[in-house]
């Protein structure tokens, strides 16, 4: 039979109720009774019973994730954050795809609300607030990661879009850039603010562009590689040639190069191009890519340690913004 808190205290002669003290971390329990319990529960190897606790508590100790795709490195390395910072608190994360499907993300939504998780964390694919009310009015704390909703207040954390856009349109400036090209995102926040920081900062520095320099990636983040390559290609047909490519993400800028290259034009020679993401794998390509590190794992230790504090009413009901800086890495792709 599994151990229970009640054999074990049977066990050392002592209470149910200082098992559970002992298992919950109560500073009430001397160092020798917390080291004898905790090296009967070791001996025994006891596991406690979660859906006993979630019972007697109301909370599950579990938090839902879910993200546009799980192929992007960046939601990757944005779960990792998140579940370390939980771990080390005693929660546990489930994870989920919407496939950048806001039908199957309201799906998605409706079992983590049948698991009772404490507190949702969403990268959410819907355009407007709809599905937001609802889930506000059933009473679920969550936090919106890196894609804002815009008009409806909640919780936040990711980095400033529109900076972010400007820093990569800035350093293709500064390196000599005149005919700057962007390969937009879909739909979202992130994309939308990413080109309004290249707009503006191409504005400010007299250097317009018709409307042809911006190519629009409708696909998810899984496609961004094959759909950067049909829009550099399109972009490689314009006169003037851009001399310079800023990219919503990095898959689009990974898919740009190739097109670059398969045209025997030399990057950053003849065209610099920035990504935004800064994934592991973007100092080994071909051509190193200067890219914007959005510091993945740091905004999953912000946006679990922010749900914590939902979950525990520490941080009052006005919504929480945190919004951590993006930082430019820069390497050989815009290196002249």
């Amino acid at each position: 039979m599994p151990a229970t808190m009640k054999s074990i205290a049977r066990d050392l002669g002592v209470s149910v109720v200082t098992v559970s003290k002992v298992l919950h971390n109560h500073a009430d329990i001397s160092p020798e009774t917390r080291k004898r319990v905790l090296r009967r529960m070791k001996e025994v190897n006891y596991q406690p019973n979660l859906s006993a606790r979630a019972l007697s508590t109301g909370r599950t100790s579990l938090i839902g994730l879910i993200v546009p795709d799980l192929v992007h490195p960046f939601f990757a390395q944005v779960a990792k954050g998140i579940s370390a910072r939980l771990s080390a608190q005693g929660y546990s994360l489930i994870i989920s795809s919407s496939e950048e499907n806001p039908q199957l993300e309201r799906r998605e939504v409706d079992q983590m609300m049948a698991r009772s998780v404490d507190a949702l964390i969403l990268a959410s694919t819907e355009s407007d607030s709809v599905s937001l009310v609802k889930l506000t009015e059933r009473g679920v704390p969550f936090v919106l990661l890196d894609r804002k909703i815009p008009g409806f207040p909640a919780h936040f954390v990711g980095i400033d879009d529109v900076m972010a856009g400007s820093l990569a349109t800035r350093h293709l400036i500064d390196i000599g850039c005149k005919t700057i090209a962007h390969i937009a995102g879909s739909e979202v926040s992130t994309a939308i603010d990413r080109q309004a920081g290249y707009v503006a900062t191409l504005a400010k520095h007299g250097l317009s562009l018709p409307e042809g320099y911006i190519v629009k990636h409708g696909g998810g983040d899984d496609a961004g590689d094959k759909s950067g390559y049909g829009a550099m290609k399109q972009l490689l047909q314009l006169n003037p040639r851009p001399d310079g490519v800023f990219c919503c993400n990095d898959p689009l800028a990974m898919g740009a190069f190739r097109a670059i290259l398969e045209a025997g034009v030399d990057v950053p020679k003849d065209i610099a191009v920035v990504g935004c993401g800064n994934v592991h794998y973007d100092d080994l390509l071909r051509v190193p890519l200067t890219s914007l590190d959005q510091d993945a794992a740091g905004l999953g230790e912000s946006v679990a340690r922010l749900a914590l504090s939902i979950i525990k009413k520490k941080n009052g009901s006005s919504p929480a913004s945190v919004l951590l800086p993006a930082r430019l890495v820069v390497r050989a792709s815009t290196q002249r």
